[in-house]
């Protein structure tokens, strides 16, 4: 049975200018994605007028939480005791987000909960990606 969790944030989206602008998010766990986390942004906050997903392991959230983490699009690391910062990058440009770090920890705890590390089974997801791309063939 697959399971997904969502859990609604809010982030203060960092500009140029160091102002802080309030973000709603939602933070996204499903079963039949283990190895991953997703991060939904609603239409009103994109400059193409359009939700977002950006998606990432959880390993690196999980990193990010104690460290600087992340390389390419995505990097994380805690800015104090109290934030989390998430900088993302597409080709139009980067975003610097903080999130509250116990909101990203218990969101965490609770994918634990739905698969713990290191119990993610990368054969069922193959089996039924290939199912689904494959059918009766």
């Amino acid at each position: 049975m697959d399971i997904t969790l969502e859990q609604p944030v809010r982030a203060r989206l960092i500009t140029a200018e160091d102002q802080e602008l309030p973000v709603p998010a939602t933070l996204r766990y499903a079963s039949s994605d283990p190895f991953a986390v997703h991060v939904d942004f609603p239409p009103e906050v994109s400059l193409a007028g359009e939700g977002a997903t950006w998606t990432f392991g959880r390993a690196l959230l999980d990193e990010g939480l104690r460290g600087p983490a992340g390389g390419g699009d995505v990097h994380i690391w805690p800015c104090g005791r109290a934030r989390t910062v998430l900088e993302l990058h597409s080709p139009l440009g980067m975003a610097l987000l903080q999130f509250d770090t116990n909101a990203l920890r218990r969101f965490l705890v609770r994918s634990y909960a739905v698969v713990a590390a290191g119990r993610e089974d990368v054969g069922a997801a193959v089996d039924e990606g290939l199912q689904a791309l494959l059918g009766n063939v």
